[in-house]
């Protein structure tokens, strides 16, 4: 149930396209999207009551249906941040729930931090605190548990070039020739796809999707996401006192337990729930489940 939707300038270059879903008079919850580069998608609505609540989803810069599609100029975290500020006053919206996975709980929880006075509180699942130790796990570590996909993935970088994956892809994936580019950008979503589920298997993305989603992370990542390393965890009491429910997948390769733990205990209002038989998808019933109950929990305080 789509009541609103367009795109929002945001500057010279970008656009980003936005949707909002549900009831127009029901509590506000911002959807952040994963990647970066992912975009939302028509699955995500499952997540929601359409009785109770009023999404506002939208595609990061290059992603999804923004334009212009896969575009790194102007393209960073802080940006992306200020984005959800422009789109919040373009809405007409005072406060809102911030729901955000993998990814979108970085910057969920870095919008947080910005504006404190904006949210009323947060749905994290996945989380990723942006860490140049979290992306050399991502590039070397899950190996360990998905060695096939891992090989998949570097099969076609020498093994001299192999100590600095990030640079080779990033390089390749931002070279002319477009076949070689999008067949990059195949690998790199099949390595992150294959590995978001408890049970392994082979996944295949093309097209401009696919390469939106591998360029973009490629370039944050290269940029250590423009965050500097341990900047959440240092500055989380500017959202402590927020209610934040965290839900992590016990068996979450892409991002492991400990990333969720450790912010539990520096989130004063946090409340950790870790799904046994979950992974890193949001889409195995699972997870899906445990998200819909916390997103069915929430209401609005009228003290703060």
């Amino acid at each position: 149930m789509t009541f609103n939707k367009g795109h929002l300038k945001v500057s010279n270059i970008h656009k980003i396209y936005y949707e909002e879903f549900g009831n127009p008079n029901g509590i506000p919850i911002l959807f952040l999207h994963g990647g970066p580069g992912a975009g939302f998608s028509s699955f995500h609505r499952k997540l929601f009551n359409v009785k109770t609540h009023r999404v506002i989803f939208f595609d990061q810069r290059g992603a999804g249906k923004s334009l212009p599609i896969a575009e790194l100029r102007d393209n960073n975290t802080n940006e992306l941040i200020k984005d959800i500020e422009k789109l919040r006053k373009y809405l007409e919206i005072d406060k809102w729930f911030i729901f955000g996975g993998s990814w979108g709980s970085t910057l969920a929880i870095l919008y947080g931090i910005e504006n404190p006075n904006r949210c009323l509180g947060f749905i994290l699942r996945g989380i990723f605190l942006g860490t140049k130790k979290e992306i050399d796990w991502f590039l070397y570590g899950m190996k360990s548990f998905f060695p096939e996909a891992h090989n998949n993935f570097t099969r076609k970088i020498s093994p001299e070039k192999q100590k600095d994956i990030l640079k080779w892809y990033y390089k390749n994936l931002n070279q002319s020739n477009l076949k070689i580019v999008h067949d990059l950008a195949s690998n790199w979503n099949s390595y992150e796809s294959s590995c978001s589920t408890l049970k392994y298997v082979e996944r295949k993305m093309s097209g401009e999707q696919s390469l939106a989603i591998a360029r973009i992370e490629a370039h944050y990542f290269v940029n250590n996401c423009f965050i500097k390393d341990g900047y959440i965890l240092k500055n989380i009491n500017k959202v402590s006192k927020i209610p934040c429910d965290i839900i992590q997948g016990r068996h979450d390769i892409i991002c492991p337990p400990i990333n969720a733990y450790k912010l539990s205990k520096n989130w004063l209002a946090s409340n950790l729930r870790i799904v046994e038989e979950g992974s890193h998808s949001g889409f195995e019933d699972c997870m899906f489940k445990q998200i819909q109950e916390s997103l069915n929990h929430i209401v609005i305080d009228t003290s703060r």
